[in-house]
């Protein structure tokens, strides 16, 4: 054998890496899973915390809306109950064709109003957008990964 030959020391590929066990392979997945899910788990209640922080200051608005609007709507069904009396004049029912008609006729609007209410917050309810983003592109990418695998 001579010196003259050079001896190279064998390049070693990412691939090629034997020196760790599979135990901490495995431990290394599972830690950047539980962190993967822990970063998504902290943007919901980030994106959910803003969405209450805004319904909590138009709140006690909206209980003083809704308690002068049942006032509101407490009188004008009484005005309207006086007024349906009135064709009944003579008849010792009255009274009480007047509240039965307007209140079947509440009873009909509300179950429209209803109706409509569930429709629009049905077709209108989603999860929270960001948070579905980031997790649709969390799955391209995964499913990115696992294919070079």
């Amino acid at each position: 054998m001579t010196d003259d030959k050079i001896y190279e020391m064998p390049v070693r590929r990412p691939a090629e890496k034997h020196d760790r066990s599979l135990g901490s392979i495995v431990a290394e997945i599972r830690d950047e899973i539980r962190e993967f899910l822990n970063t998504r788990v902290q943007m919901l209640k980030s994106e959910l915390q803003e969405t209450m922080s805004a319904i909590g200051h138009g709140l006690p608005f909206a209980v003083a809306a809704i308690a002068l609007l049942g006032t509101a709507f407490l009188l004008i069904s009484a005005a309207v109950v006086v007024l349906v009396a009135l064709a009944f004049v003579g008849n010792p029912y009255a009274w009480f064709f007047a509240f039965a008609i307007v209140g079947a006729l509440w009873l009909i609007l509300g179950g429209v109003a209803g109706f409509l209410a569930y429709n629009q917050i049905r077709r209108g309810f989603q999860f929270p957008k960001r948070t579905a983003e980031v997790l649709k592109a969390d799955t391209v990418w995964l499913q990115s990964e696992t294919r070079r695998l």
